[in-house]
């Protein structure tokens, strides 16, 4: 009779987990025009490992990412004062309620005319959760982890960061990606 009522709590532990493996992401884009220390704690050893970046938008509204040691810079570029850059962030975690908005960045992509960026969570058939772009991996398509290791299992049903280039003019779109980061 115990294990009766265990499986649902299971099911529903299961199930919140999985939600918070789902991330919803959003982004801004913008010129950044600020990159300066934060402090976050008065505890030493952080002091200098997060910074606060300000993008200035093309519609004059300034947004501020907080970035952290764990933040992922695509390409793990270095960015300056001057570059065009999109921040991307998970609208389900807490923000201050500050003028100007202010997010803790998850992924931050130095603009490149040549190339689009995806992050997103992508199903089984490899549908991103917009339902907006589909993904036709070669084999020449490079998986890896955020740590540039080779990811071995399927990406389906994972966060992803997609680098790609033209799309189908389909619905979804289509694309072969350039490079595929897989979010664990």
């Amino acid at each position: 009779m115990g294990s009766v009522l265990l499986l649902p709590l299971l099911f529903l532990l299961f199930s919140s987990l999985r939600r918070e493996k789902m991330k919803t992401f959003s982004s801004f884009s913008g010129t950044v025009t600020m990159i300066q220390d934060h402090l976050v704690s008065s505890d030493e050893e952080l002091m200098g490992c997060f910074k606060l970046m300000s993008l200035l938008r093309e519609d004059g509204s300034i947004v501020n990412f907080v970035i952290s040691p764990k933040t992922y810079f695509l390409d793990h570029v270095i960015v300056s004062i001057g570059d065009r850059v999109t921040g991307f962030y998970d609208v389900n975690a807490p923000v201050l309620l500050i003028y100007p908005p202010q997010y803790q960045a998850l992924i931050i992509v130095k603009d490149n005319p040549y190339q689009n960026v995806k992050v997103d969570y992508f199903n089984s058939q490899l549908i991103s959760s917009d339902g907006q772009l589909q993904l036709n991996i070669s084999s020449n398509t490079p998986i890896l982890l955020e740590n540039n290791q080779p990811f071995t299992l399927n990406p389906a049903n994972r966060n992803l960061l997609v680098v790609y280039g033209p799309t189908t003019f389909s619905i979804p779109a289509q694309t072969t990606p350039y490079k595929i980061i897989v979010i664990c």
